[in-house]
């Protein structure tokens, strides 16, 4: 049932991102009013073709992704990290000092949370300056059951669907930002693979599920040996082939970003221990059952 409503919620969400004027009225997570035209072919209402049945099943596979629905997974230390993800969307949140090449997301979405009027936790809105107040996993460690970390997991727990309408609207924001960014001779296949993912629940899934995990590509910061791994390295990486579905060629393609990030990394437990379960998740990047998807198979 939580997940039913988690998910209901992000359509709901949706519908709130594109029913107004979305040639001009489409505002990003941050605040931020985005451009989309026609033209650019790709800021549109990119979820109000799904079902809710099928919204219920995007939903449920971001929501399991990141937290397998556990409620202590909302504010979680991963092993080999030095930094808290908390939320749904495990949204990183650097302690003072730690300085990574990640593009860090959960200040944004405590802002985004303040502009909708949520009832953020006074200590966490006291917070200045805005970083973790752990300085390491230990320190986390040590405090996991404290009244301050619990009232910040029932407060991530209660705010699921606004969660879920910042990685929707993050999502959605990167499209026109990832085909300005590229020269003019790739414009027009970008435009084309977004379009065709845009068109089914599983590349839906798929982009916004990217843009969570991996970023939209476009932070400089975010780069081993000058290359990147979010969702512009992908769309790039896609090879043409009449024979597959634009949503096979996406996991294709991320398969090969990801194992290239892997093998640029220094930490070497990006390659003995994350890749195998990066690439796992991308095995999920497919078509619920029961839904056809005439778009991807012909837009290529």
């Amino acid at each position: 049932m939580i997940n039913r409503r988690f998910a209901l919620i992000v359509l709901s969400a949706a519908l709130f991102i594109g029913g107004c004027n979305p040639a001009s009225q489409t505002v990003d997570a941050d605040g931020t009013k985005l451009k989309g035209t026609a033209e650019e072919g790709v800021q549109k209402d990119v979820l109000l073709a799904l079902e809710p049945d099928e919204m219920d099943w995007v939903g449920q596979q971001i929501f399991h992704n990141e937290c397998a629905g556990e409620f202590r997974c909302l504010v979680h230390w991963n092993d080999g990290e030095a930094f808290p993800s908390l939320g749904i969307g495990h949204f990183i949140w650097y302690p003072k000092g730690v300085d990574e090449p990640f593009v860090e997301s959960f200040p944004k979405l405590i802002q985004y949370m303040v502009q909708r009027q949520a009832s953020v936790p006074e200590w966490l809105r006291k917070l200045e300056p805005f970083d973790a107040p752990w300085p390491d996993k230990a320190s986390f460690e040590a405090v996991e059951n404290s009244v301050r970390v619990a009232e910040l997991r029932e407060f991530l727990a209660g705010t699921q669907g606004m969660q879920a309408d910042f990685i929707v609207r993050r999502a959605q924001a990167s499209f026109v930002k990832i085909v300005e960014s590229v020269s003019e001779d790739r414009k027009a296949q970008l435009n084309a693979d977004l379009d065709a993912l845009s068109a089914t629940p599983g590349g839906i899934y798929a982009l916004v599920d990217y843009v969570n995990f991996k970023g939209e590509g476009l932070a400089e910061a975010e780069r081993y040996n000058g290359e990147g791994w979010g969702l512009k390295q992908v769309l790039l990486a896609m090879e043409p082939d009449p024979e597959v579905t634009t949503l096979q060629r996406f996991r294709e393609a991320a398969a090969r970003v990801l194992t290239k990030r892997a093998e640029n990394a220094d930490s070497p437990i990006e390659r003995t221990r994350w890749l195998k379960g990066w690439l796992k998740r991308l095995e999920t990047y497919k078509e619920p059952d029961g839904v056809a998807s005439p778009a991807a198979d012909t837009a290529h």
